[in-house]
């Protein structure tokens, strides 16, 4: 393993620490893994046999994030947090997360209690080898993601590990082995034990890492996405028009623009996933011919259910919906008033929903000539031009006598559109509009 970073250099002295207190100490999981596999590792977690008290007084910066469990948090210099668990086996998982006892024993018997074999190997760092008790090591040539033991076992004790095994197949580029596989399929629907945050944070992995597309069929192979998000399962089947959708229904239309992705945002990734999410709920046939009226923002709407669902921040929930509301207004781009056209690429938002145009439009009809003019127009646009200081506000529409409401809104929002356009020398012409407008409105 290249030990040469200044992470793995830290990593190697914290379990040099505990070597010379007269304790085993390996590196473990996914940085041995990544290291079999040629990759450099991201992160170093290390399984030792001192215990939770003994760590504590051995490093001067710890977190007591599990202690109960044996594991504590070990903070180095530059602020690098190392997660140093206790070699140790669990029982009694009533909640299909928490172990209800632990006792802690040595490494093979660790490796033992792991979740799948590639994530149950160690390294030496002074003796430089690979420790497999588990046989991660040939799954890993074999390119396989087992269960350590009872698959349905592994499962019970932590019901995310469904998840995870999906995500481990779709990242890695990995099978899943048929005995893993059936326990997935047969518990999937246990995964509603697990809190919604959990589910989250795996989804995201999976939709923002490589293979997001395969992890999206394998989601609905297992049956875990209609449990999750039985909204996305129901794309299924549901037709498109062929003239705009050769390449199939909803759902394929969906995995199609995942596949385009290249390590997104979670917020982009998210977009992707939910940016037809109401076509299944607004299809029809009117005059012989698919319809989908209105799915834009029936789209944007329950896409906000679905996030607060999950627990995602408003922040997050304000940008996906946005972009799922939006994603059909690039249809009209060349058709918008110059002052419009400036508002639309103005927003903060606007980067990762051209994206999305772009791949919506590789994944269906092909055709680019909105993406090309948007990009155009961006780039002969300047920034100030964007963005300038509005000429009017809402003090200046009170002054002239208009009653607070709606109709400030309306006039403001119409006069920053004209103003973008040129249609105002300054902020007296733009007064004198104003008033005109307000006297039309009496």
């Amino acid at each position: 393993m290249d030990l040469t970073s200044e992470l793995a250099k830290k990593a190697v002295r914290i379990a040099d620490t505990l070597r010379k207190a007269g304790h085993t100490a390996y590196f473990a999981g996914g940085c041995v893994r990544d290291h079999l596999m040629k990759k450099p590792p991201q992160d170093f977690d290390v399984a030792t046999s001192a215990v939770p008290d003994v760590i504590e007084k051995l490093f001067p910066r710890t977190i007591p994030v599990g202690k109960q469990f044996g594991v504590m948090l070990v903070v180095e210099e530059g602020e690098h947090v190392f997660e140093v668990a206790t070699f140790r086996t669990e029982g009694g998982y009533q909640d299909g997360r928490h172990p209800t006892h632990v006792s802690f024993t040595g490494p093979k018997e660790d490796a033992a209690r792991r979740d799948f074999t590639v994530n149950g190997l160690f390294y030496d760092p002074f003796e430089e080898k690979v420790i497999d008790f588990v046989g991660g090591g040939e799954d890993l040539k074999k390119k396989v993601i087992r269960a350590i033991g009872e698959p349905e076992k592994r499962f019970e004790e932590d019901k995310l590990r469904l998840l995870r095994a999906v995500r481990f197949a779709s990242v890695l580029g990995f099978e899943i082995e048929p005995e893993t596989w059936n326990a997935v399929k047969k518990m999937a629907a246990e995964i509603r034990c697990v809190s919604p945050e959990r589910i989250r944070d795996e989804v995201v992995k999976i939709l923002t890492r490589t293979g997001a597309a395969r992890g999206f069929s394998l989601l609905s192979e297992s049956g875990l996405l209609k449990v999750i998000l039985p909204e996305l399962e129901a794309m299924k089947g549901v037709e498109q028009p062929p003239q705009y959708h050769p390449e199939g229904d909803v759902f394929i239309h969906t995995r199609m623009l995942l596949e385009k992705l290249n390590e997104p945002s979670a917020t982009l990734a998210l977009s992707a996933l939910f940016h037809d999410v109401a076509k299944p709920v607004t299809y029809a046939i009117r005059n012989g011919k698919i319809c989908f009226y209105e799915h834009a923002p029936i789209g944007a709407k329950m896409t906000r259910e679905i996030m607060k669902r999950l627990r995602f921040s408003n922040e997050e929930i304000d940008k996906v919906s946005e972009a799922v509301e939006n994603h059909m207004k690039f249809a009209d781009v060349q058709k918008m008033r110059e002052g419009k056209l400036m508002r639309f690429i103005a927003r903060d938002n606007f980067g990762e929903e051209l994206e999305l145009h772009r791949i919506d439009c590789l994944s269906s009809h092909g055709k680019l000539d909105n993406y090309d003019f948007l990009k155009q127009k961006r780039a002969a646009f300047a920034e100030e031009q964007l963005k300038p200081k509005p000429l009017l506000n809402g003090h200046d529409l009170l002054a002239m006598g208009a009653a607070p409401g709606p109709l400030i809104r309306e006039i403001l929002d119409e006069a920053y559109t004209l103003q973008l356009e040129g249609a105002f020398p300054g902020k007296a012409e733009a007064l004198a509009w104003a008033e005109k407008q307000l006297r039309k409105a009496k």
